[in-house]
């Protein structure tokens, strides 16, 4: 395997609404500052050579043009929340132009979600222009992720949809049945893998849905949780930095409230913590900076934290 620093770029860093909420008119809704405009939770992971999406929410078309992305090697979904999964029918316009399937890992329970919502996708015969996507199945344990150039190049059939362009110049179907799309992701400890890179997830809940979040390296991205076991924090040592999320100064359901994130934070140890999932009831993020300065300093936290804004890239 070839692995190296990883370096995260912020796609999102907003709610399940994103900020500016539509209608709303408070302080941080009506922001001139760039860093007060969020799309939803959303991260791109450059590691060992590979480009990973961690989530791909509504926003997942924007969020690739402003990146100027025309090749991906993997989607990782953290869990099943349209706010995390709903652009996924853009990843279109990647299968024409970078002419390779969409690599998706996830875990079983939304692989089953993703076949209610989008069973176009997973209809044979195929709708011609549907999303050609590679399911990879997912667990608790530390998996590999591949590079996407297998040498399968997708080749579009007018009227008819994608094929299959094989090294030696032979057109196959890219599936017969939903069996053909899904496979298991190689586990980490899998000798024989030459290329690709080691992911580990964390495990979560959110309110009481299980969900995932992913360490590369030494940063590692957790968005939509609202609890984490001690075992799982082990998994979180030695990071430089860290992402944690938040919606609220209040206790919430699903989500950290802010006292619960800076305790983590705390906990967990990282020289830098990144808040993400931001609602528009905190402060304007240059004021909110300042105040976890502040609060940070007061309650003598370890870890540097500061909110995430989209944009930011840290490595």
């Amino acid at each position: 395997m070839t692995e190296d620093k990883a370096r995260l770029t912020f796609l999102g860093t907003g709610t399940s609404q994103g900020v500016p909420i539509i209608g709303c008119r408070c302080a941080v809704c009506s922001s001139t500052d760039r860093k007060d405009k969020r799309f939803r939770a959303s991260a791109l992971v450059e590691y060992g050579g590979l480009r990973i999406i961690v989530d791909a929410g509504p926003d997942f078309r924007m969020q690739m043009l402003s990146q100027g992305i025309s090749h991906l090697d993997a989607i990782l979904l953290t869990h099943n929340h349209k706010d995390h999964t709903g652009g996924l029918d853009d990843v279109r316009s990647l299968n024409y132009i970078d002419r390779r399937s969409a690599e998706i890992y996830c875990e079983r329970n939304v692989l089953e979600d993703l076949i209610r919502e989008y069973p176009y996708v997973f209809t044979f015969p195929k709708y011609p222009g549907a999303p050609e996507w590679h399911m990879h199945v997912i667990t608790e344990k530390p998996f590999i992720v591949h590079p996407n150039n297998d040498g399968r190049e997708l080749v579009w059939v007018h009227d008819v949809g994608y094929s299959y362009r094989m090294p030696d110049g032979s057109f196959v179907p890219t599936g017969k049945c939903i069996d053909d799309m899904i496979t298991d992701a190689v586990p980490a400890a899998e000798e024989t893998v030459a290329e690709g890179v080691r992911v580990i997830p964390i495990r979560g809940l959110h309110g009481k849905l299980p969900v995932l979040g992913f360490r590369f390296g030494d940063i590692a991205y957790i968005t939509d949780m609202s609890s984490i076991d001690d075992a799982e924090l082990e998994k979180l040592k030695g990071l430089k930095h860290l992402t944690l999320n938040t919606v609220s100064y209040k206790p919430h359901h699903s989500h950290f409230s802010l006292d619960e994130t800076l305790e983590l934070a705390d906990r967990i140890g990282a020289e830098h913590t990144w808040l993400t999932h931001l609602s528009h009831t905190f402060p304007k993020c240059e004021d909110f900076s300042i105040a976890l300065e502040k609060l940070c300093r007061e309650r003598n936290i370890r870890s540097i934290v500061r909110p995430a804004y989209d944009g930011l890239v840290i490595e």
